[in-house]
């Protein structure tokens, strides 16, 4: 029993490292491809080879996850999302992981971004190909929204605005709304439920977690464009407060800390 402790131990540090070696190595090489893409490709063009290269890069990295045995992932719900267009994607916003994942299954989903992200090395060059769009300042991110929309684009964004720091779900913010209203485009709900902190708000991204992470994203309800910008942000929130009552990670986001007890602290 002691000995396998430590080989258990060693298992799960190799399996993280492993897996963000193998990320690192995707978004730098992408990144490689992506520079000189965005010069010399039209801006059409480019952001379509963007995006699905971005989609393949990342749906490689979700199956080494579920090889190297990181996740146990359910994933099934969200294979129907390569028939969307024209939608805007509103998932709460756990982990890191979530937009990565997301990304993986639609080749031409369009995500906003924190401005700092789109100069990240890793991220960044790959990003603006894409024709991502920066959360700054608001009311050019809401136009560039509202364009990609109409041109049958789909939209990724959190409603939470960043990482969920509360139990169940950060208050929402109006930019779905705004952008929908805008776009006369529906909102598309995704609930993500996960038993791991691990790489959430103040988690550490050498700091290794028990594994496997059970990790599901299930299809939640379709909202249709709102005509009250405040009225649709509550009642939007109310429905992802009802959908998450019952979730196995309210266990460690009810304490406010990702630095929790028994299983999710196994280091």
């Amino acid at each position: 029993m002691n000995r396998a402790r430590p080989f258990s131990v060693l298992h799960r540090h190799v399996t993280v490292y492993a897996g963000l070696s193998l990320l690192a190595v995707i978004c730098l090489g992408w990144s490689a491809i992506a520079l000189p893409a965005y010069i010399l490709l039209p801006v059409r063009a480019g952001g379509a080879f963007g995006r699905r290269g971005i989609c393949k890069g990342f749906r490689l990295y979700v199956g080494a996850l579920r090889w190297l045995g990181a996740y146990d992932l359910d994933l099934t719900a969200i294979e129907s999302l390569r028939q969307e267009s024209g939608v805007i994607i509103a998932p709460n916003h756990p982990n890191l992981i979530d937009a990565l994942i997301l990304l993986a299954y639609h080749p031409d989903m369009v995500c906003v971004m924190k401005s700092a992200l789109m100069k990240n090395i890793f991220l960044g060059a790959g990003a603006r190909l894409a024709r991502f769009i920066c959360n700054r300042p608001p009311r050019r991110m809401i136009n560039e929204a509202v364009a990609a929309l109409h041109a049958g684009e789909v939209l990724l964004l959190f409603p939470e605005g960043t990482r969920t720091l509360t139990d169940p779900i950060n208050a929402f913010q109006l930019t779905v709304g705004a952008i929908a209203k805008h776009a006369h485009a529906p909102v598309l709900t995704l609930i993500i439920e996960t038993d791991s902190p691990y790489l959430s708000k103040g988690w550490p991204l050498f700091r290794v977690p028990a594994l496997p992470i059970s990790y599901r994203v299930r299809l939640g309800r379709r909202f249709e464009p709102p005509s009250d910008v405040r009225a649709f942000a509550e009642e939007l929130e109310n429905y992802f407060r009802g959908e998450l009552a019952h979730s196995v990670q309210r266990s460690w986001l009810a304490r406010g800390t990702p630095q929790g007890s028994g299983r999710l602290a196994q280091q």
